[in-house]
């Protein structure tokens, strides 16, 4: 078996999979998505990516549009395309786990500046704003009142990207200051984590700081990581969630999840059982 994997930043968790891949003993190819071309309209093109591709390109667009060329040429790609576009978009995301009935922070979205006040009034203050496309916790940011929030529009409204003049709103959920990050590959959950936010930080990104402990979830943790990941279409995911006053609440869904900061927590070699499940599946 062939194993081609694609990524445009080599971090620990490529290396790691590369590492576990080759222990495998099937060939491993590691690809650089910056250096990618296709001619899309040659129709005798074939699959040149072996039996199985483990899609790692952290950029959302150079993920979703190489996934889709290859998927076209018929390689089969984890995750899918149709994952990584609902995964990298919070909008599809929070409407697919909406109508799966996954419980999630309440959610607006204003299609213009016009009308964001008046959603803002609707979710609440304070209110959490985040980008429809992004990762790391950046450009997300809490308007404690109007005055705050007209601020954080009039610096949206600046920039050219049409995409950042449409608004994605969520409720501030009152938590401990830490969230739950559970790495699934296909039925299993191979890792769960708190993500403790560092001083003087409400986000939890690793990437900002945060430290990570492993737990074992409960009963109901674990069904709603499972409903979550089946509600966006499966493979290797990182699912997000918050313990609310309410319960818990999956606040988003990783489609090229890294796991640095869970693996440093965890006695489970994460990249191994990744490349378990990629192997089995490709076997399929």
């Amino acid at each position: 078996m062939k194993i081609t994997i694609v990524f445009d930043r080599i971090r620990g968790e490529e290396k790691w999979l590369v590492h576990e891949a080759k222990k495998s003993g099937h060939t491993t190819e590691l690809v650089d998505g910056r250096l990618l071309s296709f001619e899309i309209t040659d129709r005798d093109a074939m699959n040149r990516f072996g039996d199985v591709v483990l899609q790692r390109c952290i950029s959302y667009y150079r993920s979703s549009f190489s996934t889709r060329i290859m998927e076209n040429f018929g390689a089969y790609v984890i995750n899918s395309s149709k994952v990584s576009d609902i995964c990298g978009n919070k909008l599809m995301c929070s409407m697919v786990l909406a109508k799966a009935g996954v419980p999630t922070p309440r959610t607006f979205v204003a299609l213009s500046s016009d009308s964001v006040d008046q959603t803002a009034e609707q979710v609440g203050y304070p209110v959490v704003m985040k980008p429809f496309v992004g990762s790391w916790g950046r450009m997300i940011s809490i308007a404690k009142d109007p005055q705050i929030l007209d601020t954080i529009v009039e610096l949206r409204e600046s920039i050219p990207n049409p995409i950042e003049h449409m608004y994605y709103l969520q409720e501030f959920v009152e938590r401990p200051p830490r969230d739950i990050r559970a790495i699934v590959a296909g039925e299993d959950i191979i890792a769960t984590v708190y993500r403790h936010a560092s001083e003087n930080e409400w986000r939890t990104n690793v990437a900002r700081g945060a430290t990570t402990t492993s737990f074992k979830p409960d009963k109901e943790l674990t069904e709603i990581v499972h409903k979550a990941a089946y509600a966006v279409g499966g493979g290797i995911l990182g699912v997000d969630v918050m313990e609310s006053k309410e319960g818990y609440v999956v606040h988003e869904v990783n489609n090229t999840v890294e796991f640095k900061g869970a693996q440093a927590a965890s006695k489970t070699k994460i990249a191994k059982k990744m490349i378990d499940f990629v192997i089995r599946s490709a076997k399929k």
